[in-house]
C-alpha cells in the first residue's frame, strides 16, 4: 500500500444468494481453489491505490473468519444489514478514506485496468463514477411473458461495479434514500436521488456478477479452474 492511497474498497457480502440454489452463500463457493469472496477481495488488496478493504458480512456468518484474508491487516470486517444498501452504510461507517469503491462480492473478474480507470474518474468527480456497459442488444418492455414494445437502447446502460464516490457524500445519499423509503439497488441510484449525476465509465473487460449456477461455470472456465 502506498501512502497516497485515498480510497477504501467496500464489499457488501451479507447476502445468501438464493438464486444460486446452493446451501452455501455464493460468495463462499469455490473458484480456482479459493472462495469467490477471496478472489474479489484480492483484486483490491493487490491495488496500490486501495487503502483498506471493508467487508460487511452477515451477523450469523461462520465462514469468513476461516479465510486467509480475515487476518490481513488491511481487511476490516463489520456486520451487514438486511439489504445491500444497509450493508454498504455499515461498511461506510467503518471506512476512514475520503473515497470508496463499492463492489459486489460476486464480481471476481474485475480487471486491473477497469479498476484503475473508474478510480481515475471517481476520485476527481464530486458526482462519482461507475463502471457500466452500453446496451448492445435490442431491449423489450414485457408484461406477463409478452413483448409490449421495443425500448430505444441508445441511452441505456447496464450498471456494474465498482462504483466510486466521496465517502461522506455517498453515506449522506444512502441515509437520505433510506429515510425516504426509496428502493436502492445500487449506490448510483442513491446518488441520483440526491441530485447527483455519476459518470458512466465503460468497462473493457469481463466483469459479470455470479448470480446463477451457469455464471459460476463460466467464471471457473475463465479462471482455468480445475480444482473445484
Amino acid at each position: 500500500m502506498k501512502a497516497e492511497a485515498r480510497t477504501d474498497a467496500v464489499i457488501p457480502a451479507a447476502g445468501v444468494g438464493r438464486r444460486m440454489g446452493s446451501a452455501t452463500p455464493k460468495q463462499y463457493l469455490c473458484l480456482a481453489g479459493k472462495s469467490v469472496l477471496e478472489r474479489t477481495a484480492e483484486i483490491f488488496l493487490n491495488c496500490d491505490r486501495i487503502r483498506r478493504v471493508v467487508i460487511a458480512i452477515n451477523k450469523s456468518d461462520t465462514r469468513f473468519s476461516s479465510l486467509p484474508i480475515a487476518s490481513d491487516p488491511r481487511v476490516v470486517v463489520c456486520d451487514g444489514g438486511d439489504s445491500r444498501y444497509l450493508s454498504v452504510i455499515s461498511a461506510l461507517e467503518h471506512s476512514t478514506a475520503p473515497y470508496v469503491a463499492v463492489h459486489d462480492a460476486a464480481r471476481p473478474l474485475l480487471s486491473t485496468r477497469d479498476l484503475e480507470t473508474v478510480l481515475d474518474y471517481g476520485e476527481r468527480d464530486d458526482d462519482g463514477a461507475i463502471l457500466a456497459l452500453a446496451m448492445a442488444d435490442t431491449v423489450k418492455l414485457g408484461d406477463e411473458g409478452r413483448c409490449l414494445r421495443t425500448v430505444p437502447r441508445e441511452k441505456l446502460w447496464r450498471a456494474l461495479t465498482p462504483q466510486v464516490f466521496k465517502r461522506e457524500i455517498l453515506l449522506k445519499a444512502l441515509r437520505y434514500a433510506d429515510s425516504a423509503g426509496q428502493e436502492i439497488t445500487d449506490e448510483a441510484s442513491a446518488m441520483e436521488l440526491s441530485g447527483y449525476k455519476p459518470r458512466l465509465v465503460e468497462a473493457r473487460d469481463p466483469n459479470f456478477k455470479i448470480t446463477l449456477p451457469q455464471d459460476l461455470m463460466i467464471a471457473r472456465s475463465l479462471f482455468g479452474d480445475k480444482t473445484c
